[in-house]
């Protein structure tokens, strides 16, 4: 089983969904508040550099719901600044292996290939899981 370093957004039920599959799984985790971490513009490409821009974006963000901001078609210079600015934006969770190994967002087929996720269901567990759309926190 492995150690990881989850980034989550504290109180977001859909982050608990994963952390509740990957412990399933004998997993144990660091979780770390993804907003209230001290991101560099290094430290966030370690995680993001081998995606496309597009692909960095948090989809239920409010700002992305509302249509405020596209993620599509900005470059990978004008994505990061706006991540470094607004970590809600951010997809999560963000994944880091013992070894240094990273992964963005929770496809339970990248997931299982990563560390090992046996049963867990197919497609990508990223979506609020709550009745409005948003999570049942609020925003900070």
């Amino acid at each position: 089983m492995a150690h990881l370093s989850f980034f989550e957004k504290p109180g977001c039920a859909g982050n608990a969904r994963q952390r509740a599959l990957l412990e399933a799984a004998g997993h144990t985790l660091d979780r770390r508040n993804l907003l209230a971490e001290p991101w560099t513009r290094e430290a966030l490409l370690a995680f993001l550099a081998p995606l496309p821009p597009a692909q960095w974006f948090n989809r239920s963000a409010p700002r992305i719901k509302s249509g405020e901001l596209d993620p599509d078609g900005l470059d990978a210079e004008t994505a990061l600044a706006l991540l470094l600015a607004e970590p809600l934006l951010i997809r999560r969770p963000l994944l880091r292996r013992e070894d240094g190994a990273t992964l963005v967002g929770f496809d339970t087929a990248a997931v299982d290939a990563f560390v090992g996720l046996p049963d867990a269901p197919a497609g990508r567990l990223e979506a609020c899981v709550s009745a409005s759309g948003h999570c049942a926190t609020p925003e900070p």
